[in-house]
């Protein structure tokens, strides 16, 4: 078993198969290729890949179902490409566990650079840190981190988040009460070589806002502060 990272591309194009192939190979990456869907899922199934380049418009099962398979036994990162430039796209890519996305037509170069970015990122799959190493758990009301255990609770019950959704939440809860920038949250979750655009910050904490059980008639746990970020409310009951 090879120990460089493993990269799985996912499209039906043949030609940009091949592309990113050498690319990423070149790049120190081990590849697998996929056509559809279902070879996507069975490749993973068996390979277990850090990273998952898939393209949202698939022949038979689409990316976005893929993406929403993938996410029942993978926390591999996901970067969604997509051939279309309307907003929704973009948006329910991530709502069904895409980390990133790319538009075409884009650089290999650019899409090499984004998945380094992403492996220097921790995996919600990582061992857990150890407990005598790892700062103690955070409570804020019904709401507790416990980084040594990567866990999350609600009322005591279990939240599961993916490995971005768990960042954005241990950033903000790392200074509860202050205002984190969309561009500072970007920095500590993506990473400061990051050159995407800042509206994946808002579309993770819309995730996060709902597995926490949020909606608009409700006080929340997140606070927008608008044009500038984010906030995590103190004093929460």
């Amino acid at each position: 078993m090879s120990d460089l990272p493993t990269v799985l591309i996912v499209d039906d194009e043949a030609r940009l198969r091949d592309l990113l192939h050498t690319y990423l190979t070149q790049a120190g990456f081990t590849v697998l290729l996929a056509a559809d869907g279902p070879g996507a899922l069975a490749l993973a199934q068996q390979h277990r890949p850090d990273v998952v380049v898939l393209d949202l418009m698939l022949p038979g099962i689409d990316g976005l179902e893929v993406c929403r398979q993938l996410r029942r036994f993978s926390d591999a990162y996901v970067l969604m490409l997509t051939a279309r430039a309307e907003e929704i796209d973009r948006v329910v890519g991530l709502e069904v566990g895409a980390d990133d996305y790319v538009t075409k037509p884009f650089s290999p170069r650019e899409l090499v650079a984004r998945v380094r970015a992403m492996l220097r990122r921790p995996r919600g799959g990582a061992s857990p840190v150890t407990p005598a190493l790892a700062p103690p758990p955070i409570t804020l009301g019904p709401l507790r981190i416990d980084d040594a255990h990567h866990e999350v609770t609600l009322d005591g019950a279990p939240i599961t988040l993916t490995t971005t959704e768990y960042g954005l939440l241990n950033a903000l809860a790392a200074h509860p009460g202050q205002i984190c920038t969309r561009a500072r949250l970007l920095e500590q979750v993506w990473g400061s070589d990051y050159f995407g655009d800042d509206h994946v910050v808002d579309v993770h904490i819309a995730n996060l806002r709902k597995k926490l059980g949020e909606d608009s008639t409700q006080m929340r746990l997140i606070e927008t502060v608008r044009g500038v970020g984010y906030r995590l409310r103190v004093g929460i009951p």
